[in-house]
């Protein structure tokens, strides 16, 4: 079975916080964590620019990209109370609501560790 790898934004103190909470949930060496600062291969592996991957949070899973949103459902299917939260959210009926929410809490996150280092 290959690697999930999840590509996060270090610098962003509220993304780098929740992403060592995950990391302490769930001890699978299957997942890898991956910090996207100054970090070519992760450019490479996911033929994405360094401020593409800033905007959202990527995985890697099985060779496909999973962006955004996904992915938090991606690392919640892994944490056992969190399960539910990642069929919830997966629903297909909700997860356009989840998607919109994640993409405007990422803008500001985003804006705020590009241009206030």
């Amino acid at each position: 079975m290959q690697n999930i790898k999840i590509y996060y934004n270090q610098s962003c103190s509220i993304c780098n916080s929740e992403i060592n909470f995950y990391k302490k949930k769930i001890t699978s060496p299957l997942f890898e964590w991956v910090n996207i600062n100054d970090n070519i291969k992760a450019y490479i592996e996911t033929k994405r620019t360094k401020d593409q991957l800033m905007r959202r949070m990527h995985a890697l899973v099985h060779g496909h990209l999973v962006v955004g949103a996904k992915v938090f459902l991606i690392i919640w299917e892994e944490i056992d109370h969190f399960k539910i939260l990642a069929k919830i959210f997966g629903n297909p009926i909700i997860y356009p609501l989840f998607f919109i929410f994640y993409e405007i809490v990422a803008l500001p996150l985003y804006l705020k560790a590009k241009y206030f280092k």
